[in-house]
């Protein structure tokens, strides 16, 4: 790989780790400043306040794909890349300065809101746009290994919220963190992806954007869905069962491991970080695989697999009593995941030609990933509040069985894909 590639693909993919470093970064400190931007009150009323004013981000993720697929398809990747970093930047500095509630009333939740609306849309547009990029820029033979630190940087940019609240917890007491400190992650959040923006500025166009025809067809969603109805739905399908079994398995079961397992906070805490540190090294792993045996295979054998091993990996986590079994436990699904993850962005690409790629890939992403991966933790704990919980496990297990039809009656991209540019 010449230098000029492997410099686009490591500017992209460090782009994609400040984004969802700045998205992650809300839930990491929302115990912190939920108090600042409602009415003083009953802590978990606040706490759900602020949970709703997240639910309304992962809403506008849908909007910030079409709108910034669209962009990317027409305007390029590399100002899709720029435009998605800038909104992340604005959305970031935004919340670092908003007023308090004791300060600006009912506008401090409606400044929060607005924030978050434009962070959304700032994400719901980088997984399309960085994936159609990674996928674009990599050489056919390595294509799988180099879109794979998508999620390297995805989940990157989790475990690096988590370590910039711990070491402003071990810097700051807790009234301070309450009063300000809150505020800091963000200022770094936004400052980091002005960085990118000049970075991503600077980055080269992939030749499959620069090479098409004047004459190219619009993207648009009529025309996605008037062209590849069958690749919308299918994805859509993937991605619900994809965006359920990550959130399942990583951001819920740090909660299902202290409600249901009854393992310490702290016990909790070190386990997740662990397995996220593993599943991010895994990625890359599979994405060589990948380029190796082909994507249908693994595609396929995570559907199953997922579909297996849900409701008895659940089960004995349920009753699990140290954290490094439950360590073990959760690096059995997280591994086999590992499969779909890597892969996920490539193979959505190749499916789609290029003047309508960045919007293929995005928008029916993120349809699924809102309805069934924002509502994972939600749907849990309704199970759970209901007495039945067990019923989440199926759950969980029914959507991978559906991702292994959808993957069955994909068309496979050693024989279609159509990222006809190296």
């Amino acid at each position: 790989m010449d230098g000029k590639r492997l410099k686009s693909i490591i500017g992209g993919s460090a782009g994609n780790l400040v984004e969802w470093y700045d998205w992650y970064a809300y839930t990491s400190l929302s115990l912190y400043f939920a108090a600042s931007f409602f009415p003083k009150g009953d802590k978990t009323a606040q706490l759900l306040a602020t949970a709703a004013i997240f639910a309304v981000g992962f809403l506008m993720r849908p909007v910030g794909a079409w709108l910034m697929g669209v962009y990317g398809d027409r305007r390029g990747r590399k100002a899709g890349l720029a435009l998605s970093v800038a909104l992340m930047a604005a959305g970031s500095l935004m919340i670092a300065s908003a007023p308090t509630y004791a300060a600006a009333g009912v506008a401090a939740p409606i400044w929060l809101t607005v924030a978050r609306m434009v962070q959304g849309l700032s994400v719901g547009g980088e997984y399309g746009t960085s994936a159609t990029y990674l996928s674009e820029m990599a050489t056919r033979d390595r294509r799988g290994f180099w879109s794979s630190f998508q999620y390297v940087t995805l989940i990157g940019g989790q475990l690096l919220s988590l370590a910039v609240l711990l070491l402003l917890q071990a810097m700051l007491s807790e009234d301070q963190l309450n009063a300000w400190g809150w505020r800091i992650p963000f200022v770094v959040g936004a400052l980091l992806a002005v960085a990118v923006y000049i970075l991503r500025r600077r980055l080269a166009e992939t030749a499959s954007f620069t090479t098409q025809s004047a004459e190219r067809p619009k993207s648009s969603i009529a025309n996605l869905w008037r062209a590849h109805p069958r690749e919308f739905l299918l994805i859509a399908v993937i991605s619900a069962g994809g965006s359920l079994s990550f959130y399942a398995y990583t951001t819920y079961m740090q909660k299902f491991l202290v409600n249901t397992s009854g393992l310490t906070k702290a016990a909790s805490s070190q386990v997740m970080t662990v397995a996220l540190v593993i599943f991010a090294l895994m990625q890359p792993v599979w994405g060589l695989i990948s380029d190796k045996v082909g994507r249908k295979p693994l595609l396929i054998g995570y559907g199953v697999t997922g579909a297996v091993v849900a409701v008895p990996i659940f089960t004995a986590l349920a009753g699990v009593q140290s954290a490094a079994a439950a360590l073990g436990l959760v690096l059995i699904p997280l591994t086999l995941l590992g499969a779909y993850t890597s892969i996920g962005a490539v193979f959505k690409a190749e499916l789609f030609p290029a003047h309508i790629r960045t919007l293929g890939v995005a928008f029916p992403y993120a349809i699924g990933n809102a309805m069934f991966g924002g509502t994972a933790e939600y749907v849990a704990l309704w199970f759970k509040q209901a007495g039945i919980e067990a019923a989440f496990y199926w759950y969980v297990a029914g959507f991978c069985a559906l991702m292994a039809l959808a993957f069955a009656l994909l068309p496979d991209s050693a024989k279609a894909d159509l990222i006809t540019d190296d």
